[in-house]
Order: C-alpha cells, then sequence, then structure tokens
C-alpha cells in the first residue's frame, strides 16, 4: 500500500455516517446488506445514504454488486488488513518482536494483527 491509498481511505472514514456504514458492513462479513437496508439499519435518508456509498466505493472501502433491482454493499475488509498492515509495517524499527507486549494490551484478534517475524522473506 502506498501513502496516496492510505489517505483516500482515511479521508473516507473520516466522515461519522461513513464509518458508521463500514462498521454495520463488516459486522454483516460475506453478506453485505442492500441500500435500503443500511439506511433503515442506521435512520439514514436514503439519498444522504447514496452520497456516502458512493464516496466508500471511490475508495475501494465497500464493493457494491447489482442484485435486480436493488444494490448489495459489502466491506472490503482485504483492504482494511491492508491498512493495518500499513500503519504497522515499521513497528519497533522494524523489529516487531519487540511490540509482543503492545499486541497483548490490544483489543485485536492475534490472527488480524500483522505476524511476528525478523525474516523479512517470511513477511
Amino acid at each position: 500500500m502506498d501513502k496516496n491509498t492510505a489517505t483516500s481511505i482515511f479521508e473516507s472514514l473520516s466522515s461519522g455516517v461513513r464509518l458508521d456504514v463500514f462498521r454495520l458492513l463488516v459486522k454483516q462479513g460475506l453478506n453485505g446488506m442492500v441500500a435500503g437496508e443500511i439506511a433503515t439499519t442506521l435512520n439514514i435518508p436514503a439519498n444522504n445514504l447514496s452520497f456516502h456509498l458512493k464516496a466508500m466505493t471511490y475508495a475501494n472501502m465497500v464493493s457494491v454488486e447489482q442484485e435486480g433491482r436493488y444494490q448489495r454493499y459489502r466491506a472490503n475488509i482485504p483492504l482494511m488488513l491492508d491498512v493495518i498492515a500499513y500503519l504497522t509495517e515499521e513497528c519497533c524499527a522494524g523489529h516487531p518482536e519487540k511490540c509482543a507486549e503492545m499486541r497483548t494490551a490490544s483489543v485485536c484478534l492475534p490472527s488480524v494483527l500483522p505476524s511476528i517475524t525478523t525474516d523479512k522473506s517470511k513477511v
């Protein structure tokens, strides 16, 4: 991931509405939700939601798939994992094994966090 991509993602999530939408879609996993369900669940007017979903789609934060008259949105979870890796790749000056104590203090599941290894060929 490069700085411009990361910046685009953070800009996309800087809106409270977009953050709520993304967290809701993460909760739904691979099933995603159609736009009307998102609007109803979050109590957002459809035209307002459409604006936010378009911005999130442009930033690649969500994918959209046409289902008849409806559009189903899904969170791009692999991209978020890439963001986490991008933010932490230089942790402890490139020695992530030194970060083990901080990792145990995190609420993230270990399977979501980047691996701790000193062998760069395994990354």
